[in-house]
């Protein structure tokens, strides 16, 4: 994190005021000499630098700026200024000089300092920016972070997680660095490493939870799943109510031919309400993976969607229609797929279940309304039409029937399949309408469509 202060008065603050470090100018004096002509052109030199940096002429302002020098060069933040006007110009070069003088002349300045840190950055020279940074470290342990930051570029891990080390035992765990760290043994492909800090932490840490589920995903990732299920039971141990312990444990549970215990852990997910809806679907869907291999747990399976049937979220709603469909119970499944509409209402494929199903169950009048509402959102999607033309015509709606289905076959394009079912829908709505030539018509287009 690049630490840069915004100080809006900074500018007027250090030249205006009579305390500042050229204060030694007193622009009020009557002059007696031709000293008092130096103090003039100084003032007037200087105002105009502000005002063309104001207005962004940074090469003007460098170079009232260095007028000033040229009359007394001995106010550091004169140079300061001049190095900040050649950093915009992205000359820098001469924004390093420019700040190295200011520097020189106040050393412990942390602004000086900071300034020639993002030249430095800006130019991507991280030998410079590196021995920068270690001056700064002594002001703010943000730096510190920075440090890190520079030594993981330059590729020097060790120092970088020395430095990590430093400010985790200073100020605790903390997320930004945590990422830092990470990102080392990502680089170096340190897993024991990456493990043993973690091993650390939930030592001296028993009630960080956090601390615990990384341990778990880490000797999980690495092969080890004795150690991670040894994690997992030991973090319930410590905090019997954690509820993500058990996105863990019921995985393990279920290698262990524990399944009892495996579908109380997959209960625990599904109905807590601090689980993302994500996870719980991945668990769902697991649970469904195995009740569809071990069919004698159906009944707790049952038990489980109606105690997640309030859980409107679509992710679940569509593992619930799809084990329902597995067992062919398309009722329950269309009641789930009209819950995900009830959400994402625009959904096509959604949509497109939901109409199969209607059809399918012979729910004519739904699947009519719902195409006719779906082809204003969707007008270049045959499907919609069929699904509309097939629903009119058991709706002993012929008229409708021809009308959608005329206008659908112009969407269809290289799907033999889809055209001969429009040939046939079409067939059976002329016979409706007693126009027996046309219904002949269409039913030798089809039959000659499915010979293909």
């Amino acid at each position: 994190m690049k630490i840069k202060f915004q100080i809006l008065i900074a500018i007027l603050g250090i030249f205006m005021l009579p305390q500042n470090t050229y204060a030694q100018v007193d622009f009020n004096k009557r002059p007696d000499d031709d000293l008092g002509n130096y103090e003039d052109a100084y003032q007037e030199h200087f105002f105009e630098a502000l005002k063309q940096k104001g207005i962004e002429n940074y090469q003007r302002s460098a170079n009232e700026l260095l007028k000033c020098i040229k009359i007394d060069d001995t106010d550091p933040t004169l140079f300061f200024e001049l190095g900040k006007n050649y950093k915009a110009l992205k000359n820098f070069g001469a924004a390093e000089d420019a700040l190295k003088q200011a520097i020189s002349k106040s050393p412990e300045n942390e602004w000086f300092l900071d300034e020639l840190y993002d030249v430095y950055m800006l130019q991507n020279d991280l030998d410079k920016a590196l021995k920068t940074v270690k001056q700064l470290v002594k002001f703010h342990p943000d730096y510190k972070q920075d440090l890190a930051s520079l030594y993981i570029e330059a590729k020097k891990y060790k120092n970088a997680l020395e430095i990590l080390d430093e400010l985790d035992n200073e100020f605790g765990y903390n997320q930004d660095r945590d990422f830092l760290r990470n990102q080392i043994y990502d680089l170096t492909g340190n897993d024991d490493d990456r493990i043993e800090n973690l091993e650390t932490r939930v030592k001296s840490n028993p009630e960080d939870e956090a601390s615990y589920l990384r341990l778990i995903y880490r000797y999980s990732e690495t092969g080890d799943t004795a150690k991670a299920f040894d994690t997992a039971k030991e973090l319930l141990e410590s905090n019997p109510e954690s509820r993500l312990v058990h996105l863990a444990l019921y995985k393990f549970y279920l290698d262990d031919n524990n399944t009892e215990s495996a579908i109380k852990s997959m209960k625990t997910v599904l109905t807590s309400p601090n689980i993302k809806p994500e996870a719980k679907a991945k668990v769902l869907n697991d649970f469904v993976k195995f009740v569809s291999n071990n069919p004698e747990y159906e009944p707790q399976l049952v038990e489980v969607t109606t105690l997640i049937d309030d859980d409107k979220n679509p992710k679940t709603l569509r593992e619930l229609a799809q084990y329902h469909l597995k067992v062919n119970d398309k009722e329950k499944a269309l009641g789930y797929l009209e819950d995900i509409l009830d959400e994402e209402p625009n959904d096509f494929n959604t949509i497109k279940d939901v109409l199969l199903l209607r059809l399918d169950l012979n729910k004519d009048a739904e699947a009519a309304k719902l195409s006719a509402d779906a082809l204003e959102i969707y007008p270049a999607q045959p499907i919609l039409y069929l699904v509309n033309g097939i629903a009119n015509n058991k709706l002993n709606q012929p008229k409708k029937a021809i009308e959608s289905l005329e206008m659908g076959t112009d969407f269809v394009v290289d799907d033999d399949k889809m055209l001969s079912d429009f040939y046939s829908q079409l067939s059976i709505a002329f016979k409706q309408n007693n126009n027996i030539s046309k219904s002949e018509a269409f039913a030798k287009k089809a039959e000659a469509l499915t010979k293909q």
